[in-house]
């Protein structure tokens, strides 16, 4: 019998950076290739050249439109590419806005280092030059091939992959891989390896719930928030209507650092939902990025993936993500007139974790402040200025100055796109036949370790796997 090799070359031993080959006798893929993020010193991971020869792959499949699972796909050579890029429309449309984005922002950091370099006398290295032209993205782009969720596809001659809900953004997906071995015309037998990608909440909204796989040789599981849960959904909503409302009672400013993808379509959802309740007043909304208008626009155009709640909102003429108040702001010329008034508002901008974006602008010109509540709505990744602020750091760097944090500082978990170590479990146990082994990334090692042990408690085959790590299915 033919072996299948799945090789991990990112998303080990952190939360970023998901990438992985599946080869067999007859292919080659690869499922995502996402960014690392983190700070400086995941520069290195994005810059490594990946052991592989762009023409020699069948396909790529990706699981959902977030950076660091689509990321880096610029840098396979559209044109030499051996095959199609795979994914659900909805992923494809989003993967077009952060994809453009991150090419304008990398065109823009270079320019700025190189001024700084050149003041100094110092020549630019090629080592801090983009990843990709925005010339690579819109190649990359034409690539793209739309499937729709649950219907199988025949990839290769002996790859059939299957998307199905995940409930983590717009459009995403987790991947079943059905692979036949053995020579052609030969006595084959059948092998399932399930690429969870990132696996959503149940009951949030917008979306579907995730959808439980029950047959699996191997699975390559994310593991996120694998040693915690988070606040019950009722009580999540709860804490963050009692922050806004005390912050709108003491006519604060309210910023909210929030992915343009996901968790900001979430927030407006929540908002015009809590006002229409009367559990907050009606005050000023701003969406301060216009990559989220973009991707609220998105979400907009797919109803398709949209869970039975939303749609009845949508046959009533509502708008399920437009509280009242309501302004997009697109230029930035108007972001700097936020940074400037100081009466009360909810500011959402991005970017989650504050590694760029108009959330540093406010940022800086806010933290010093004590009338200010800065509320944190997602996973921080260490090393990132998110990170510092939520772990109580009382002075931190903001566009290269140090600013003193005077403002309070709020962290709701709930709303995470990620599901909570209980509802991660059930996805596994939900997994009733094949070999059951499932190898955990995706998470931070502590994440990761929890998880492993939690599901070793219950009878499932499970470890962490190793960065750049081979894994044999025979």
């Amino acid at each position: 019998m033919s072996e299948i090799r799945v090789i991990l070359h990112g998303g080990s031993g952190g939360v970023t950076g998901s990438c992985h080959e599946v080869r067999t006798a007859r292919s080659r893929i690869l499922v995502d290739f996402g960014l690392f993020q983190g700070g400086p010193s995941t520069e290195a991971g994005n810059r490594r050249r990946l052991p592989i020869d762009p023409a020699d792959l069948d396909a790529v499949l990706i699981t959902h439109a977030h950076a660091d699972h689509v990321g880096r796909v610029p840098m396979l050579d559209a044109d030499r590419l051996g095959g199609p890029i795979l994914a659900t429309a909805a992923t494809r449309d989003l993967a077009a806005i952060i994809l453009r984005d991150s090419a304008r922002i990398q065109a823009q950091d270079f320019r700025r280092i190189a001024r700084r370099r050149a003041r100094r006398g110092r020549e630019m290295r090629s080592a801090i030059a983009p990843l990709y032209t925005p010339e690579e993205v819109e190649q990359s782009l034409h690539r793209f091939e739309p499937v729709d969720i649950g219907q199988p596809v025949q990839v290769t001659e002996d790859i059939t992959a299957t998307w199905h809900d995940a409930g983590h953004i717009l459009g995403s997906c987790s991947i079943r891989l059905d692979i036949r071995t053995g020579p052609p015309g030969g006595a084959e037998a059948l092998r399932t390896i399930v690429f969870s990608g990132d696996i959503g909440q149940r009951d949030t909204p917008l979306l579907r719930d995730p959808t439980p796989m029950e047959h699996a040789d191997l699975v390559i599981m994310e593991t996120t928030y694998g040693d915690r849960d988070h606040r019950p959904p009722a009580e999540t909503r709860a804490e963050f209507a009692s922050v806004i409302r005390a912050a709108a009672e003491a006519r604060e400013k309210v910023l909210v650092p929030a992915f343009a993808v996901g968790r900001t379509q979430t927030l407006l959802h929540e908002l015009r939902t809590a006002m229409a309740e009367a559990a907050i007043p009606r005050i000023p909304v701003f969406v301060d990025s216009p990559m989220a208008i973009d991707a609220t626009e998105t979400y907009r155009a797919h109803p398709e993936c949209f869970d039975a709640e939303t749609m009845e909102i949508l046959r009533r003429g509502d708008g399920p993500m437009t509280p009242p108040g309501l302004r997009m702001i697109r230029e930035a010329s108007e972001s700097r007139e936020l940074n400037e008034s100081w009466d009360p508002a909810i500011i959402i901008a991005g970017s989650g974790m504050c590694t760029g974006g108009r959330i540093l602008h406010h940022l800086k010109h806010n933290l010093w402040r004590r009338n200010v509540s800065v509320v944190f709505v997602g996973f921080q990744a260490r090393g990132t200025l998110g990170r510092r602020l939520v772990d109580g750091q009382t002075m931190v760097r903001v566009l290269g100055e140090p600013v003193a944090v005077r403002a309070s500082i709020h962290t709701i978990g709930g709303f995470s796109a990620h599901a909570g170590r209980t509802e991660l479990i059930a996805w596994a146990e939900a997994v009733r036949s094949g070999r059951r082994r499932f190898i955990l990334n995706h998470g931070e090692p502590p994440a990761a370790d929890a998880l492993t042990e939690a599901l070793v408690a219950r009878g499932i085959d499970a470890r962490p796997g190793r960065p750049r790590e081979t894994i044999v299915v025979d």
